[in-house]
């Protein structure tokens, strides 16, 4: 049976009628039109559907939409600011750490992540941190570069 669910996505606050079972990253996708966040494995173990809730990175398809009552998400779209790209978007252009583009939405929301808690992160705390986000073209070493760029960028901004 379909229910109300509201929590604020990106900053807004959304109500939307689903079965509470529904994953996070169907509600998102499929009624909120946001298709930023990927649908990859749907198991949590590549990453590509990563949103940042309440301040924590978390697989998306994991997560059923009655477990998000009046949270906080944030996806993608919601890093750029009137028309400006968030300094983790901007590192992934300027170290050339996306090819396809498929992982990267997931990819700069475990970072951004990681970079809340630890703005300023070593070459192996960023390897920890994205190790279970993966990259089918393989731009690991660009990936990291552009992370601790963007923490450098962020800590300048503060």
């Amino acid at each position: 049976m379909k229910q109300s669910f509201s929590f604020k996505l990106n900053g807004k606050p959304v109500t939307v009628k689903a079965e509470g079972s529904t994953s996070l990253l169907t509600v998102i996708r499929e009624y909120l039109d946001e298709t930023g966040t990927k649908f990859g494995c749907g198991l949590g173990d590549c990453g590509s559907c990563t949103v940042v809730i309440d301040n924590e990175a978390i697989r998306s398809c994991m997560l059923a939409v009655e477990d998000v009552i009046d949270n906080n998400i944030l996806t993608i779209e919601g890093l750029e600011e009137n028309g400006k790209l968030h300094p983790l978007q901007k590192a992934f252009i300027d170290k050339d750490a996306l090819q396809c583009g498929f992982c990267t939405p997931g990819m700069i929301m475990n970072a951004y992540g990681l970079l809340l808690k630890n703005p300023n992160p070593t070459r192996v705390e960023v390897i920890n941190e994205m190790e279970e986000n993966l990259c089918r073209c393989g731009s690991y070493n660009r990936i990291i570069e552009a992370i601790q760029l963007a923490g450098k960028e962020m800590n300048k901004n503060q």
